[in-house]
């Protein structure tokens, strides 16, 4: 801003939004002093630099209130766990795809971790279904994102919402 601009030539825009053309960086600050306002350089990489004639306490509020109504209005999607164990009755399974059912509408996304202690980690293969049975109940709303991985002690999935 102002004397920081080393620019020889630049395109000024003024107060009101009206562009006064190109100009050496001498007139153009010459034109903000008389105005009572700050040179500010807005597009820097352009040839030639955009230089405007603004208040800059007030630029520099504008600009934080754009980003922080930016910020407001973007969803951030939360990732929901679900745990079970290999040994899981139909009935456990039933509430556990009924708590994964409200994360999805919310429209989080689903982690179903499936848990192996001790000698549970020789039968890792045959509980594969169980991740596919959670999955087939929640196909009607859910999709899987990430196939059922082994990764240390536990088998994970990834669901998400269908578009």
């Amino acid at each position: 801003m102002n004397e920081q601009i080393r620019d020889k030539e630049i395109r000024l825009i003024g107060e009101s939004g009206e562009q006064l053309g190109i100009m050496s960086s001498r007139e153009a600050l010459k034109l903000a002093e008389e105005a009572g306002l700050d040179l500010v350089k807005i597009a820097p990489t352009a040839k030639p630099p955009v230089c405007k004639i603004v208040d800059y306490g007030k630029y520099r509020y504008e600009l934080a209130r754009k980003e922080k109504d930016a910020k407001r209005k973007q969803k951030v999607i939360e990732v929901k766990e679900i745990r079970m164990s290999p040994n899981i009755d139909t009935n456990d399974l039933n509430t556990k795809v009924g708590a994964a059912r409200k994360f999805l509408e919310k429209g989080n996304r689903v982690k179903v971790t499936l848990r192996f202690r001790g000698r549970e980690m020789a039968h890792m293969s045959t509980s594969k279904h169980i991740l596919d049975d959670f999955a087939q109940m929640l196909s009607d709303i859910a999709v899987v994102e990430k196939m059922p991985k082994v990764e240390g002690r536990s088998m994970i999935m990834f669901l998400t919402v269908k578009r």
